[in-house]
């Protein structure tokens, strides 16, 4: 595990829980072991303004899930030392009306196991043999999300359940959302790494018949650093979209962001996830 129950970023909880002192908001951290993956992370569970408040004690939130957890809320725990700063914009938005109060739940990945756990299918580049990401929907679906449903007051339905992530997290979510359908219905994907196992997510695709209703898609333009691989990313990105366009979802469905000289790192996905979030949540779409 990454983080201790001491320190200074993180106070004594109760039942196991710790309470991070840095966030912005009610950011609980639970040590969560999946028998799915045989291994240990942390669930970061940011709650809404007012969700311990009497008057909401039977009201019940939509939930987005969020791969690489780390890098959502803190800093400090952060991959590169930069966050999507998601309590920030959360707690913005929701206090603006913007977005119903809602909970986002950050996913720690496995550190060396995470391209392993995000990688659905056996790839030369990365080189990934023992591709463990087919077994993902089941950590989402048979653990996290009745973990969830067992300890906090989510609402329930597609409508309600959103996953998302960036690069190889944005590659997992996409081939969950493909392979499970009608379970998310509202997907974000960040950069997504569809380069991953030659294209092969791509590929798959062509045959989803049932897609969320909501998805926000987009990818920077200065993504590999080189002419040649950025244009080949930003191509990726919008055979995609014209995938998605041609399975019925319109403007009001798929949100298509190309953001012009920006890279592939979490402050690109932070300065775009208020957007993100007031197309897959906002009160108007």
């Amino acid at each position: 595990m990454e983080e201790t129950q001491q320190g200074e970023n993180y106070g004594p909880g109760t039942a196991g829980v710790i309470r991070a002192q840095s966030a912005t908001g009610d950011l609980r951290l639970h040590e969560f072991r999946s028998r799915i993956f045989h291994n240990t992370r942390f669930l970061r569970v940011w709650l809404p303004p007012g969700y311990d408040d009497p008057e909401n004690a039977d009201r019940r939130y939509p939930v987005l899930y969020l791969n690489d957890g780390q890098n959502l809320f803190e800093a400090s725990t952060s991959f590169t030392g930069v966050e999507w700063q998601v309590d920030e914009t959360g707690d913005r938005l929701i206090r603006e009306g913007v977005i119903q109060p809602m909970i986002f739940v950050g996913m720690d990945n496995a550190a060396r196991e995470r391209i392993r756990e995000y990688m659905p299918h056996r790839s030369l580049h990365p080189m990934t043999l023992r591709a463990h990401g087919t077994r993902y929907p089941s950590f989402l679906f048979k653990e996290v999300i009745p973990f969830m449903a067992r300890n906090y007051r989510v609402a329930s339905g597609p409508e309600n359940t959103g996953l998302g992530g960036s690069s190889l997290g944005a590659l997992i979510a996409l081939y969950t959302a493909a392979v499970r359908p009608g379970v998310i219905g509202r997907l974000l994907l960040e950069s997504p790494a569809l380069w991953a196992s030659n294209r092969q997510i791509i590929r798959q695709s062509h045959g989803v018949k049932r897609w969320p209703e909501r998805i926000f898609l987009a990818t920077g333009t200065a993504e590999a650093g080189r002419k040649d691989k950025d244009q080949s990313v930003v191509d990726d990105v919008r055979e995609l979209a014209a995938i998605l366009r041609r399975a019925g979802l319109d403007d009001t469905r798929l949100r298509l962001v190309i953001d012009e000289g920006a890279t592939h790192d979490e402050s690109a996905w932070a300065r775009r996830f208020p957007d993100a979030l007031a197309f897959l949540f906002g009160k108007q779409g």
